[in-house]
């Protein structure tokens, strides 16, 4: 079999080593006797593998120890609907990059006020924005960005702003 390499925005060619030891524990994850999408989120082995996700992308993305890591289920759009339902309680600022984003604000407009502190549709989201600290509401519940924008090929590599809410990146 010839293998393909795909370089799409989401899914994307992994190692065949990754792939090998994924069809080796298909039936029998880490000696348990069943496969994870068998297992109870409730059981040890599988709290195991949250733990040592959780730690991983702690480690590789210098998440610190006073930030939440959150396993949900669903994808982005269904993150654009579950972050506001949950956290937001009036109002939020976000930043237009985008797709991600343009998906992201109708879903918050249904639980409260979206102050759009900055946007780059003027030039069809060819650019980051810079965001001017004087634009953030003081009584904003969390800012919202998009860091990563696969559509337009746009990326925040460094925060160069200081705001008061929590900041949450998809």
């Amino acid at each position: 079999m010839s293998r393909i390499y795909n370089f799409s925005a989401g899914p994307s060619v992994m190692p065949e080593s990754v792939l090998e030891k994924v069809q080796s524990e298909i039936m029998n994850f880490g000696g348990s006797g069943m496969s994870v999408m068998e297992m109870s989120h409730r059981s040890a082995v599988y709290q195991d593998i949250i733990d040592s996700t959780e730690s991983s992308l702690r480690e590789i993305m210098g998440i610190p120890d006073n930030y939440k890591v959150l396993f949900l289920g669903g994808g982005a759009s269904t993150q654009f609907a579950m972050i506001p339902m949950n956290l937001m309680k009036k109002k939020i600022d976000i930043v237009n990059t985008g797709v991600w984003t343009k998906k992201a604000i109708p879903e918050a407009k249904r639980f409260g006020e979206v102050n759009i502190v900055a946007s780059s549709e003027d030039k069809g989201f060819t650019y980051i924005p810079t965001l001017d600290n004087s634009t953030f509401s003081a009584d904003a519940d969390y800012f919202h960005m998009t860091t990563n924008n696969t559509i337009y090929g746009t990326r925040l590599f460094q925060y160069n702003f200081a705001q008061n809410e929590p900041l949450l990146c998809h």
